[in-house]
């Protein structure tokens, strides 16, 4: 359903497969279709996967993502995705995370939604995802354990990790599976009702059972903020360092990003007695500060922060891709009403792609600049596609 949503609004179903195709797996495919529910026009999109033998675990899982040629946002969004499902089933069998054989979890189909579903939001380029009160559901349904209550344990532990209010809505059935639960805890910035805002398109992604009782879609709604921005919508952590070994500085940066910083980065300055020391600074979102706070009180020697937010302004983006002889390098594009004001490929993508090839990184990083200005020209309007 959130894959169906996300392509009835405009993301790529193209740029989707080819997200879950680097993943590496048995093949995937994803299909759509025009359908209705309650009467209400929706886009279905199926995936279409071969049995598979394999048991998968969340150790499985994370190092095919953690090596998979994903944007690193995706990346970052998946492996969010997935361990909370493995903490919250470690949680409901009373084991541990790495212990989980995932069932409907580690199949390809879930991979694929996952994948797809972090590929598709992030192809958007949404700078906030807000959500309403989640419809759970009610009754019975079979588990491979036997009947278990709807809603389904692992579901209320998902979204009681992130304060989601949910209720159970007008439908006797699962509303809300485990795997669409994560992707919520994990994506949704701010749960809420809908906020101001100029609306810009629908889409409406419909679930497989046509029910009597209300329709059965997911709804998104993309629209430009109403006003000045809101200055809760980032908050800036700083702090002052001059008694830190300086080569510990690449580790700590690379573990707020990690962590879900936006950014991060230091500035040279002069302290007290003349000592040279550093600024120390992370952007993040509300819903990631407490672990990137945690993260630099563990990675370096600062006993105290300052919490500034802040409010930001950012172009809408999104996601395409080049090949330099034969091979896939992603590229970003910024748009402002609607035209390409920059365009800027992936830079991890060309060192990959470099090794691979054989070749110097600055010959392959001219040759996917060279390609990705000739497809997406500098104040064109329209579609990604070259």
């Amino acid at each position: 359903m959130l894959l169906g949503a996300l392509v009835d609004a405009g993301a790529a179903l193209s740029v989707m497969q080819e997200a879950v195709d680097a993943i590496g797996v048995e093949p995937v495919h994803l299909s759509v279709s025009s359908t209705t529910r309650q009467g209400l026009a929706a886009t279905k999109v199926d995936v279409k996967a071969p049995r598979s033998t394999v048991t998968r675990t969340w150790a499985n899982i994370r190092t095919q993502l953690e090596s998979a040629p994903l944007a690193e946002a995706i990346r970052r969004s998946a492996l969010d995705a997935f361990s909370r499902l493995a903490g919250a089933e470690a949680a409901v069998h009373r084991t541990t995370p790495e212990q989980v054989h995932f069932h409907e979890v580690g199949g390809l189909d879930a991979i694929a939604d996952v994948v797809g579903v972090c590929t598709g939001l992030h192809s958007l380029g949404l700078t906030e995802l807000s959500a309403g009160p989640v419809s759970l559901g009610s009754g019975m349904s079979r588990g491979e354990h036997g009947f278990i209550p709807i809603p389904g344990p692992a579901v209320l532990q998902l979204l009681s990790d992130v304060n989601a209010p949910v209720w159970s809505g007008p439908a006797p059935y699962e509303m809300c599976t485990p795997t669409g639960a994560a992707l919520l805890a994990a994506t949704v910035t701010r749960w809420q009702d809908m906020p101001q805002m100029r609306v810009r398109t629908v889409g409406h992604g419909a679930g497989t059972r046509d029910v009597d009782e209300v329709a059965n879609v997911v709804r998104l709604i993309l629209g430009d903020p109403v006003g000045q921005p809101d200055t809760g919508t980032a908050v800036l952590l700083e702090s002052n360092v001059d008694d830190m070994d300086a080569r510990l500085w690449p580790d700590v940066l690379a573990g707020l990003l990690t962590a879900g910083a936006s950014d991060a980065w230091l500035t040279p300055i002069l302290m007290k007695k003349g000592r040279p020391a550093y600024t120390l600074h992370a952007l993040c979102a509300p819903k990631t500060e407490a672990e990137v706070r945690t993260q630099i009180f563990a990675r370096t020697s600062t006993i105290g922060l300052r919490r500034i937010p802040v409010g930001k302004y950012a172009l809408d983006r999104e996601q395409a891709g080049v090949r330099v002889q034969g091979e896939q390098i992603g590229v970003k594009l910024a748009r402002d009403d609607g035209r390409v004001v920059n365009v800027s490929v992936e830079f991890d993508d060309v060192a990959r792609v470099a090794a691979v090839l054989g070749l110097p990184v600055k010959e392959v990083l001219r040759a996917a600049t060279a390609e990705a200005h000739r497809r997406f020209s500098i104040g064109a309007r329209g579609p990604t596609s070259g």
